[in-house]
Parts: C-alpha cells; structure tokens; sequence
C-alpha cells in the first residue's frame, strides 16, 4: 500500500505536467501501468495471460470482461496491448488524484442513473476511441459476489454496434478469492486471464444477439457452476 501511495504521488509529479505540456497522456499512461505491474508483483499476485496472440495491437477493440473483484481492472488493462480506455462509473472521478489521471487519461465516466447522461457517455467513448484508443468494459456494471455471471448492460453493446469496432471477450478467473468483493485486503496467489476470439458485431442483425454471443465466449472458460446469472448477487 505504501508502495502504491509513493509511486501513485511521484508519478503524477512527473506524468502530469508532461501530459498538460504536450497534451499527451502516453507518458502518464506508461507510469501508471508500471505502478499497476509492480504493485501487483509486490503483492504476490501472478498473471497467467492465454490467447493474447489473437490480439492485433495495430487494431482498435472493445474488451469486455466479467467482474469479480476489484484487482480486475488492475490485472486485465496492463495486459491489453497497446494504450486502452475504460468506462468507469462517475463517483470514481471525484477520488483526489485518481479522478485527475482519469480525465487525462481519457477515461470515460458512466452514470447510469441517468439515461441521458449515459447516452452521452457512449458518444464519448466512440469519440475516445475513433482517436484510437482501446475500450474497455466490464458489462455486468457490478461485481458478482459468488463469481456466477450477472446479466449484462446493453449500453456497452450498443457502442459496439454503433461504432463497428471489434469486441474482444476476456474472462478473468481467480481474482475473486485474492480480493473477494467487500474486502480491502489482497491476497497473493495466480489468476488466469482468457483472450477470447475477437467478435465482429458487424455479423449480427440484432443486439441480443451479440450480447448472447459474447457471453458465451466469456462463460466457455468459467467452470460450469458460474456460467448461469444470478440475480441475488448483484449490489
């Protein structure tokens, strides 16, 4: 945690003033995910990564994950090759500090209590990623207390087809039991990270029908008892 603070302060010491200088976030972006990968090391925690090479880091993608714990961002995003933005619910914004790397990060704000102020945070991921930039999503909007799927937002479903970007399904696994939802301490151990063959929504008539097929793919690498949502577990 110390190391997180230090480095977090340092870092912004350095990656903010370049950022504000030469209006690029490349430099801010690179310190924050040497932080992440350290502080993950530190922590004991190791990364199995599988079927990265279906990835072309030439190529814009939406990656789409489940989400158990609060390690999986910081676990899945220094894994995507090349620089990523990420939809992140609203609150998160006003953290000192964070909330500042964030914004000049490009990182995009959801509010989903609010349909037109998500509308609009849709409109500014395709603008965030027409400049080339990855997205990423977590499409349960929560994470699932037992590990089971919960169901998915449709908001992120339709960016894919609005945009016809690429949807890149990922499954974490293991994550849930080093920082089980409601626990603020970490434990060390593996998690296993499954790239899934990119979907093209272009393929699909209807949305459900991209959904549907994104969720296979991600649920294909959960042990069959966590593949069904659960209702109960979303809070």
């Amino acid at each position: 945690m110390l190391f997180v603070v230090i480095s977090t302060t340092l870092g912004a010491l350095v990656g903010f003033p370049w950022t504000w200088i030469t209006g690029s976030a490349d430099v801010l972006y690179a310190i924050a995910m040497w932080i992440v990968r350290t502080g993950l090391r530190l922590a004991g925690i190791r990364v199995q990564v599988e079927g990265i090479e279906q990835i072309n880091p030439a190529e814009t993608y939406i990656f789409m994950c489940n989400h158990v714990s609060n390690l999986d961002p910081p676990i899945l995003i220094p894994a995507i090759p090349r620089r990523t933005s990420v939809l992140v619910k609203k609150e998160l914004f006003q953290v000192p500090i964070l909330g500042r790397a964030m914004r000049m990060a490009d990182l995009v704000a959801v509010d989903r209590r609010n349909r037109e102020a998500a509308v609009n945070s849709m409109r500014a991921a395709e603008e965030v990623m027409a400049r080339g930039l990855n997205m990423t999503v977590f499409p349960e909007g929560t994470r699932s207390r037992d590990g089971r799927l919960l169901p998915f937002k449709k908001g992120p479903f339709y960016l894919a087809t609005d945009s016809g970007i690429p949807v890149v399904p990922v499954t974490i696994l293991g994550s849930d039991s080093l920082m089980p939802k409601g626990s603020t301490l970490i434990y060390p151990g593996m998690v296993r990270l499954v790239f899934h063959t990119p979907i093209s929504p272009k393929r699909f008539t209807d949305n459900d029908e991209l959904i549907a097929a994104v969720r296979r793919e991600i649920a294909s690498a959960l042990p069959p008892s966590l593949r069904e949502a659960n209702l109960d577990s979303a809070s």
